[in-house]
């Protein structure tokens, strides 16, 4: 799998929008990454990457920057015909590689339902803090 991560653009945009996930995981992730780009378009915290696979979007990521220095990782959104692929755990690495030379503190939230989401963070090296970001518990690993 040849994945690259590259901010959203104006030739791109409609691609990642229209990334969906599976019905049943609607309750966790946006129906759309149209929401998470609005959000990083209008809001002042988090910044859109698409994910492409040979010029096709499979999947989206948010990343920001707290006030405490950490980096966040939000708005991970696979979409439903591309998942079970690895693209997730993939998207994942390669955000911390990225971070990797900062040594930096890298948080995330996910909903304490979302099992899949907990599973892939806790196998990529993330602990539950205890802490909880509105209804998501948040999750950190220390690079």
């Amino acid at each position: 799998m040849d994945l690259t991560l590259a901010p959203v653009t104006a030739d791109n945009w409609r691609d990642v929008a229209d990334l969906a996930p599976h019905d049943e995981q609607r309750r966790f992730v946006a129906a759309l990454g149209a929401r998470y780009l609005l959000l990083g378009v209008y809001g002042e915290t988090w910044h859109n990457l698409g994910v492409f696979e040979g010029g096709t979007a499979v999947a989206h990521v948010m990343w920001g920057v707290d006030d405490d220095g950490s980096h966040w990782i939000g708005g991970l959104l696979v979409d439903a015909h591309q998942q079970g692929r690895g693209i997730g755990r993939a998207t994942v690495e390669a955000l911390l590689d990225g971070w990797r030379a900062d040594r930096r503190l890298v948080r995330a939230s996910c909903h304490p339902d979302n099992t899949a989401s907990r599973a892939l963070f806790g196998s990529l090296g993330f602990v539950e803090t205890g802490e909880w970001d509105d209804d998501e518990l948040v999750v950190e690993r220390q690079l």
